[in-house]
């Protein structure tokens, strides 16, 4: 079994930290994972993208073409990885900033207004980790309770940020 996600949005938006979350959690899973940021020369604001991949043998390149999973924070970016999503993956938009429809048919998708729920939950900041819940929930590659577990690791002694962030996740996947 391997599985690549591509997080992809702009800088500022956590995907990076939604990546090492996704990573943290395949490895406490006792899988092989590699995590690989890419960002353009402006970090907030300018493109960027992450690609973890998680399998239960040793993984030969970083480098995806057409991932199993691709969560898009904008438009740009849906726009970009639609077309490479493998048949029979996984779509997850964050229809708070894309403002067209899906295209393809072959490929599961999910449509979340992350941001607008993010919003609801208190920090727009969190509309990451939410569409991170939608696609755990909706491709099953790992358990949620790793995904929380790292998460928790992630944010360290943190406790306002944990809660909200857990919070988060569990509005993603629909808890």
């Amino acid at each position: 079994m391997q599985n690549e996600t591509i997080i992809a949005g702009f800088g500022g938006q956590g995907l990076l930290f939604a990546g090492r979350v996704l990573a943290q959690a395949a490895l406490a899973e006792g899988l092989e994972v590699t995590w690989f940021p890419s960002y353009g020369p402006e970090m907030r604001g300018g493109t960027a993208n992450c690609t973890v991949i998680i399998s239960d043998e040793e993984i030969g390149s970083p480098q995806v073409r057409n991932p199993k999973a691709v969560i898009a924070m904008n438009l740009p970016s849906l726009d970009k990885y639609e077309p490479l999503v493998q048949k029979d993956g996984y779509l997850v938009v964050n229809s708070s900033l894309v403002n067209r429809e899906v295209k393809r048919k072959d490929i599961q998708v999910v449509t979340m207004p992350a941001t607008e729920d993010a919003e609801k939950l208190g920090d727009k900041r969190l509309a990451n980790i939410i569409l991170l819940g939608g696609l755990v929930k909706q491709a099953g590659f790992l358990p949620i309770k790793a995904v929380e577990d790292a998460l928790l690791k992630e944010l360290g002694g943190k406790k306002e940020m944990q809660e909200m962030n857990l919070k988060a996740l569990k509005c993603g996947a629909g808890g």
